[in-house]
């Protein structure tokens, strides 16, 4: 017998019923879908259950799954593996990252682990590194962490003193895999329509090497009106589901078009065998940061770049 009724769709449920031998298995995910004598319970891993409701022996809510604690450390590698850079060179454990000077993450020191010398000594390889390539010497550093302590005592100071800092969420994907209100393909490649919705302008050109350059990637889009008015970037490290390159033509903005692309991706995600997601978002970008909260989102650190070169 159920206690569930339509009310609870999009909430997490349990549901014991009874399989063709007659013996009772659960099982519990969120609700999907209540009518026509059917329940449809969807499983984290994105896998839909449907249960006949005359089979049903007992089904109630359940409070939503906590998030647990996110390894921070880890976490702070997994985002440098689920957007490669197209050069990269080691110092001890940290990671240079060179993309011809496009975006803050592919062209940055990722100072995490041992770099296996004098703190002092490994930043002078790294400013190498960055001089030798006409860039700019960045590091991407966690707020508060033990090495923007350090990089700050050597003086390293703030590379972008004018911008807000960037948040990086994370969340389940339980609370993320619905089945999204638009039809939302997903690819391997992206083509040459999802890159003309992804950039305003002509992409740079070592975007594709960029954005291409993970082991195992998605690209999810929306085509309305004749042509693709949103897209998004899915890339899996580990368990992790990574999302990034969400945007929206400015006129379909406000629609839901956001949530679909993360939804669509987390479902892609789950059947190879995703569990947890993350994203990153400027912390002054308020419709973003709203809808990834309104998604079960939280976040796990912020981070800033550090320089030894100021610009003036």
């Amino acid at each position: 017998m159920s206690d569930l009724s339509a009310r609870d769709i999009g909430h997490r449920v349990v549901v014991r019923h009874r399989l063709p031998g007659g013996q009772s298995t659960d099982v519990i995910g969120v609700l999907q879908g209540y009518d026509a004598g059917w329940l449809v319970v969807r499983h984290s891993d994105s896998t839909l259950h449907r249960v006949r409701l005359q089979d049903v022996s007992a089904a109630k809510r359940i409070p939503p799954m906590p998030l647990r604690p996110v390894d921070v450390e880890q976490l702070f590698l997994t985002t440098a593996l689920g957007r490669p850079a197209v050069e990269t060179s080691y110092v001890g454990q940290w990671l240079l990252r060179a993309s011809d000077g496009w975006t803050g993450r592919a062209n940055s020191l990722l100072p995490a682990g041992d770099p296996e010398m004098p703190v002092s000594e490994a930043l002078k390889l790294a400013e190498a590194f960055y001089t030798d390539r006409g860039l700019q010497p960045l590091a991407l550093v966690r707020l508060e962490s033990p090495a923007a302590q350090e990089l700050g005592q050597l003086g390293w100071v703030d590379a972008r003193p004018e911008q807000a800092d960037v948040q990086v969420m994370h969340t389940t994907l339980e609370l993320v895999n619905a089945s999204p209100d638009y039809e939302v393909t997903v690819s391997d490649k992206p083509d040459a329509a999802w890159y003309e919705a992804a950039f305003e302008g002509a992409p740079p050109a070592v975007a594709p090497a960029v954005m291409e350059g993970a082991p195992k990637a998605a690209f999810a889009s929306v085509e309305l009106d004749g042509r693709v008015v949103a897209v998004g970037r899915g890339s899996m490290t580990g368990h992790w589901l990574g999302v990034d390159a969400v945007r929206v033509d400015p006129e379909y903005r406000r629609r839901g078009l956001a949530t679909a692309i993360l939804q669509e991706l987390a479902r892609w995600s789950g059947q190879l065998g995703g569990r947890r997601s993350y994203l990153e978002v400027v912390e002054d970008n308020k419709p973003a940061m709203t809808t990834y909260t309104n998604l079960g989102y939280a976040m796990a650190y912020r981070y800033r770049y550090l320089t030894n070169q100021p610009t003036s």
